[in-house]
């Protein structure tokens, strides 16, 4: 899996697209948290359930059909009025995509099982034929080492790089 700071640049990337009137600071945080939340699927590690279960690792929280829950949970619960002022199909769209942006990095890398990209119809773990992300280590420690530096490298050239570039042409695209 590619590390936080690697997964919160689509929401920055995508950001420029989507400003809204109730508050863009507001909707790049919610964003980013759509762009990390897949990963809180770790926790079932602790309870016991093996990576290759639909709730294990890279699962269900990795998938379309929680990229589409998501987005709209996030629209509903935080933009209410958006659904009665017909606004509501943008945020909905930048937030599946945020959560969405989750999978297709953790399909890019160079380990782990894939991801359940289909789940819950399809539980086959995937990867992207183009796989150039190295998988980040579990901890801040274990980043801190010469593995965790080529790790960062590798996002920083696949991963931030575009996106940044992404932010500036979507901005100068939106300001015109």
């Amino acid at each position: 899996m590619p590390t936080p700071f690697a997964h919160v640049w689509a929401a920055v990337a995508l950001s420029p697209l989507f400003k809204n009137k109730s508050g863009f600071i507001k909707m790049l945080l919610l964003g980013m948290f759509c762009t990390v939340i897949p990963d809180a699927d770790v926790l079932a590690f602790d309870f016991g359930i093996p990576y290759e279960h639909l709730f294990g690792h890279r699962g269900i929280t990795h998938s379309i059909f929680f990229s589409v829950l998501l987005g709209f949970l996030i629209v509903f619960i935080f933009y209410n009025k958006a659904f009665k002022n017909g606004q509501w199909w943008l945020l909905f769209l930048f937030f599946f995509l945020c959560t969405f942006s989750h999978t297709f990095f953790d399909a890019m890398t160079n380990g782990g099982k894939g991801v359940a990209m289909f789940a819950p119809f399809y539980n086959e773990r995937i990867f992207l034929p183009f796989r150039p992300i190295k998988v980040a280590p579990f901890t801040l420690d274990a980043l801190m080492t010469d593995r965790g530096w080529r790790v960062l490298l590798s996002e920083f050239k696949v991963v931030w790089i575009p996106c940044i570039l992404m932010f500036v042409v979507f901005w100068f695209v939106k300001r015109k």
